[in-house]
């Protein structure tokens, strides 16, 4: 009986061994297959780093606003943060579309976000001819925005993006004028409609994504 037990826990321990080198060789191939095919992770991986980068996107500009609007003393460590955004959304599209499209869609965002920075600015100084002249360069470069994106990914669609785009500016710019002028009520309302907003944006952009490369994804 005693040696039956020891036959029985010695296998048990070969059981584990055999299956603790089964489990290594294919974790080692798994990452071999992921270095080669450059699979990122799951759809839900990738779904909230896209809303994590767009979290991040619209609560360092609410940030900025409230810096301007308020004349507080942190305005610029809270505009390095913010432009770090711009970073983080071109490392995002690096993988998938190469090294100088995501650089360039990283450009096309810090331009996004150093216009908005004037238009706020602007209308905290009461220069109204700059606050419009800066208005109309946000709208242009929202429909360049999404002119790119569609050019380099089809499931994008061009005319889905400018309009998603064009609500992100009137939210923001509604979300800084009722701050500018001290309704908070309001500024916090806009601010609930630009986080919706903004996951539907994510949201969007991840689909796309994984319409375009089914391949890189795990389930």
């Amino acid at each position: 009986m005693k040696n039956r037990t020891l036959f029985i826990m010695m296998a048990l321990v070969a059981l584990v061994a055999l299956s603790a080198l089964a489990l290594g060789a294919e974790m080692q191939k798994t990452q071999k297959s992921s270095n080669q095919t450059g699979i990122i992770g799951s759809e839900e991986d990738l779904l909230l780093k896209m809303r994590m980068l767009w979290e991040e996107h619209i609560i360092w500009t609410r940030m900025f606003i409230m810096s301007v609007a308020d004349n507080t003393t942190d305005k610029a460590v809270v505009t390095d943060r913010l432009l770090k955004n711009y970073d983080d959304m071109a490392d995002a599209m690096k993988p998938y579309y190469g090294n100088d499209t995501g650089i360039k869609f990283g450009d096309l965002i810090e331009e996004h976000l150093l216009i908005a920075a004037t238009l706020v600015q602007a209308a905290k100084a009461g220069n109204g001819t700059a606050a419009a002249d800066a208005e109309n360069k946000w709208y242009e470069n929202a429909d360049e925005i999404a002119a790119f994106e569609n050019s380099i990914n089809p499931n994008w669609n061009k005319t889905a993006l400018m309009t998603m785009w064009h609500d992100h500016l009137s939210l923001t710019k509604a979300e800084a004028v009722a701050r500018l002028t001290k309704n908070y009520t309001a500024d916090v309302e806009a601010f609930d409609q630009i986080e919706n907003q903004a996951n539907m944006m994510a949201d969007s952009m991840t689909d796309g994504i994984v319409k375009q490369f089914p391949d890189k994804f795990t389930m």
